[in-house]
């Protein structure tokens, strides 16, 4: 069993506004709901406050579902675990290789070809040049495009484009799996390969943490759930108490 964990001890995270009147700004969070955070200033300095004092511990076995309205800090939270963000206040913890499905065109090169981008993605998410290559004929066989991965990307229809990106971004053996929402790329018969590589990434993961509006994904894949609004964190529930933490 992989030793993988999560730790997150009153994590917060802040994201300064430059040239918005701090006045009008806060007349424009307060009318979304549940939406953006807490303005305020630090250091002289307009900012809003992303994330808020989060406390979070997760071990290998775990499958965190984060809830929340669209701008409650999934994501950033998600960005903050995958080491993107520096915490303003807090701690953040990490152990083992992570796998952050987050934005598949990261890393994407429109002029370099599929080849060439296959080697990108992979240096980004960690690997040896010698794991790329091990792991370069099961990616290219997995994409469908043939010899047009010999081609520049820019040649690419944005379907073509999202197989590339998927195969590259989930050829990674994870401890921890980070995914805002369940992609989902291609036509109908590559959503269906797509979704069995899915499933045995998440099933080799120690961890899985997933952002998702989908009720029955988070009943399906998740052990537990936390609901994010404003950037506050609810406490780490089991899953069962979904709908309870929903109607909180």
């Amino acid at each position: 069993m992989t030793t993988a964990s999560i730790r997150c001890a009153d994590l917060t995270l802040r994201f300064p506004v430059y040239g918005a009147d701090a006045k009008s700004l806060k007349k424009a969070l307060a009318r979304a709901v549940s939406v953006g955070g807490a303005l305020g200033r630090h250091a002289g300095v307009t900012d809003v406050t992303a994330l808020a004092g989060v406390n979070l511990e997760l071990k290998a076995g775990d499958r965190l579902g984060l809830i929340g309205h669209n701008g409650s800090g999934k994501t950033t939270l998600l960005r903050a675990l995958s080491g993107a963000y520096e915490p303003d206040e807090g701690t953040i913890d990490v152990h083992g290789r992570i796998a952050a499905l987050l934005d598949l065109s990261l890393g994407i090169d429109p002029t370099a070809t599929g080849y060439e981008n296959i080697r990108l993605r992979g240096r980004i998410a960690g690997l040896s040049s010698r794991e790329i290559e091990a792991k370069m004929d099961e990616i290219a066989e997995f994409t469908g495009l043939g010899p047009f991965l010999a081609m520049p990307v820019k040649t690419y229809s944005a379907g073509m484009q999202g197989r590339l990106a998927f195969a590259s971004a989930t050829a990674v053996e994870a401890d921890v799996l980070l995914m805002d929402e369940w992609i989902a790329v291609g036509d109908a018969d590559f959503q269906k390969m797509a979704h069995k590589r899915l499933l045995k990434l998440v099933e080799r993961a120690g961890i899985l943490v997933l952002a998702t509006h989908e009720l029955p994904l988070l009943k399906l894949y998740c052990n537990k759930v936390m609901r994010l609004e404003g950037g506050v964190a609810s406490e780490v529930v089991d899953i069962r108490k979904v709908e309870q933490l929903l109607a909180a």
